[in-house]
């Protein structure tokens, strides 16, 4: 069985040991951004090998032209994945302690991008790990290298120009994952704009999730999707956040709920802001 969306740690705890998978740790703060490494040195999956937001899934930042995490060129991902040791064949799963909001859901959409499908977000991620009594190992774990094919599909994104000319139309959903206050503009904690895409509907990334941290049925992510979007075209249906990064989790519930791919905004609104001529809201 190929799991493409999320896994259950019950599933994945029956294929520790497995040569044919390969386990990710992506925990990350933006606030701290070395603190997700030494939580792994501490303690982590047993085999999983440890992957940076910053370091191997975003490229530079170019003040005043991208966004917070700008997606890295193809080649660059391919010698990062090359190096993870992930190549065709291998289940890949990965985690996080923000349920799958953060670089887990980040890793899992640019396999996605490159062609990649075998892969997966642990339901619950490092805490229903532990909560579930599973074992843990300190240390740093690596695997030989192997040869990453990428098959790069250019029509899960989106530019800020195609954004902007579709934002007024009525056949197009934007979807805002920020926290509902970030999307009014009543607080901006990281950028330098408050506010939202015009025409850009609220969609809180959290609301995915049980207050446990692990994603609600797909039957129920199905229905909340449906009472926004109806039933437009997955194609049409654009996310974005503040980085392109939390923005991921939308996008992998739809898919889980069965509502087709969507697409991403990757520069997001940290991308939107660098030019003034482009247009924000309050409303």
């Amino acid at each position: 069985m190929i799991y493409e969306t999320i896994i259950s740690t019950k599933n994945l705890f029956q294929h520790l040991g497995d040569p044919n998978w390969l386990i990710a740790d992506c925990r990350f703060q933006l606030a701290d951004p070395g603190r997700g490494r030494q939580d792994y040195l501490d303690a982590h999956i047993p085999g999983a090998v440890y992957v940076n937001l910053d370091d191997d899934l975003s490229s530079e930042v170019i003040p005043g032209v991208t966004g917070r995490h700008p997606l890295p060129k193809i080649d660059q991902v391919v010698n990062t994945f090359s190096s993870l040791g992930i190549a065709d064949g291998m289940q890949v799963v990965a985690y996080d302690d923000a349920g799958g909001a953060l670089a887990a859901g980040r890793l899992w959409w640019m396999l996605r991008w490159l062609g990649y499908r075998s892969v997966a977000v642990l339901d619950g991620g490092w805490q229903k790990w532990l909560l579930d009594g599973f074992p843990a190992q300190s240390g740093e774990q690596k695997y030989p290298a192997k040869q990453f094919i990428a098959r790069p599909q250019p029509d899960l994104i989106v530019s800020s120009e195609y954004v902007n000319k579709v934002r007024k139309d009525r056949k197009y959903f934007i979807l805002d994952a920020r926290a509902p206050e970030r999307y009014r503009g009543e607080v901006e904690p990281i950028d330098t704009v408050a506010g939202h895409i015009p025409g850009a509907i609220s969609v809180p990334y959290t609301e995915n999730l049980t207050p446990d941290g692990v994603f609600r049925s797909s039957d129920d992510i199905r229905s909340r999707f449906m009472r926004i979007l109806d039933d437009v075209h997955p194609n049409k249906v654009i996310h974005y956040c503040g980085s392109g990064v939390t923005s991921v989790h939308n996008l992998l519930a739809m898919l889980y709920a069965g509502l087709g791919e969507s697409r991403l905004y990757v520069g997001s609104w940290s991308e939107w802001i660098t030019d003034p001529d482009r247009p924000v809201s309050k409303d």
